[in-house]
């Protein structure tokens, strides 16, 4: 071969090897997986006392995601932290300042003191996470009465400060410069890896279960939030948004093309039953975009296992058989498992 062919046949390999993408490439360890190719298992409804008498316990447990459901109290302006009372508190956040509290006092907060007991339990284990944070917003936002996505946004800014990940994040080259939505971050493989995202946190948003079935509400919190980010982006103020809202619900093909044209580049993260993004549904599409999938009730897919007291090995295999069908987060109620909560597998 000359020396002219053997030049240009390095230069092709350069070329080639310079358009994968970074979320491709071979990780040597979990940490040094970009957070878009990692699967973690998650825990649903983790505020509960039923689940855990404090918040940080479970957040001992390793967990790649906790489960908040708040409710807007338009009365006294407060965001609520309870299964299904919309009017008071039934959690086990304890407003805590320090580690040391983590532990201790009252609990039944507000949900900026749930905020607070992540952030000081993130303080604490600095080479944690990253750890999702699921909020179900269960009757939606009341922007209408002064608690909407901006008022949300002020709350999680002032209470987990620093340690969120945000949209603003992900868009940010390493070079320089900015891609022009979240979609377009998401297929660049711009995710961070997991080690670069120790001690932080990034919260999801989702439609609460009173709002979806409520025939009055017509706008949903994740159309209103992709709506919010549309206009902080057009704004030049992204930076202040917090949030990534959920598409909620399995669906085959790009359920965005629910939402109009203007806001589907804002949604990059995706939640679901497991069971039915199983049934037929090509998962490895969102993998492909490097999208991330929650997936739900993971106990459900068949064979069904225990929600709450699988053995380790069920659980622990039904989060790799997950993993391999692409999603991002295998969601339950696997409470007393650590070593299957603090699983981190390569995802596909």
């Amino acid at each position: 071969m000359t020396v002219r062919r053997i030049l240009a046949a390095g230069l092709l390999a350069l070329a080639a090897a310079a358009v994968i993408p970074a979320q491709q490439a071979v990780a040597a360890g979990p940490g040094e997986l970009p957070f878009g190719s990692a699967t973690t298992v998650g825990l649903h409804n983790t505020y509960d006392p039923a689940a855990f008498p404090y918040l940080a316990q479970g957040l001992d447990t390793g967990t790649g995601l906790i489960e908040l459901d708040a409710w807007t109290d338009t009365i006294t302006k407060e965001w609520k932290v309870s299964h299904s009372n919309p009017l008071g508190n039934a959690n086990n956040c304890v407003n805590a300042s320090t580690a040391a509290q983590l532990y201790t006092g009252g609990a039944n907060k507000n949900l900026e003191s749930c905020f607070d007991d992540i952030r000081v339990w993130l303080g604490a284990h600095p080479t944690a996470g990253p750890l999702v944070v699921k909020l179900e917003l269960k009757g939606g936002f009341a922007a209408n009465r002064g608690m909407g996505p901006k008022e949300l946004d002020a709350l999680i800014a002032a209470h987990l400060g620093s340690a969120a990940f945000r949209p603003a994040d992900l868009l940010a080259k390493a070079g320089g410069g900015a891609y022009p939505s979240l979609d377009d971050a998401a297929r660049a493989g711009n995710w961070p890896s997991r080690a670069a995202l120790a001690g932080r946190a990034m919260v999801e948003v989702i439609p609460g279960t009173v709002e979806e079935s409520n025939p009055f509400d017509t706008l949903h919190t994740d159309v209103e939030y992709g709506r919010y980010l549309r206009d902080l982006a057009a704004a030049g103020k992204l930076g202040q948004a917090q949030i990534f809202p959920a598409v909620h619900g399995a669906a085959a093909a790009d359920p965005r093309s629910r939402y109009e044209a203007a806001i589907r580049p804002w949604f990059v993260l995706f939640d679901g039953d497991a069971a039915a993004y199983l049934n037929g549904i090509d998962t490895s599409w969102y993998d492909s975009r490097h999208y991330l999938l929650v997936m739900t009730d993971a106990q459900n897919v068949a064979p069904a296992i225990s929600g709450t007291d699988p053995t380790a090995d069920q659980a622990r295999a039904r989060a790799v058989q997950l993993a391999a069908a692409h999603a991002s987060v295998v969601s339950s109620d696997w409470r007393h498992l650590p070593e299957v909560q603090s699983l981190v597998l390569p995802r596909g």
